[in-house]
């Protein structure tokens, strides 16, 4: 399953018909698009444990997904 067909904590993303990750690479370029990626991986990380009721390390998680995923498509 790709990162694109799932969400951590909720379907408020994956009900719209346009995710906003997908209009951020649409308007952002490819190195501010993987510093936006790599910056929600830092968060969630580091925030992990922190908030009551939330899977923060499966937010960083399916954050590095992506960007795995990214870097395929890519060549990066």
């Amino acid at each position: 399953m790709s990162a694109d067909e799932y969400q951590v904590g909720g379907n408020h993303y994956t009900d719209l018909k346009v995710q906003p990750w997908d209009v951020m690479q649409a308007v952002m370029t490819k190195e501010e698009y993987i510093g936006f990626l790599k910056g929600n991986i830092i968060k969630y990380s580091m925030r992990q444990g922190r908030k009551a009721n939330s899977d923060d390390a499966a937010k960083a998680r399916h954050y590095m997904e992506k960007l795995a995923e990214l870097r395929v498509v890519w060549g990066t």
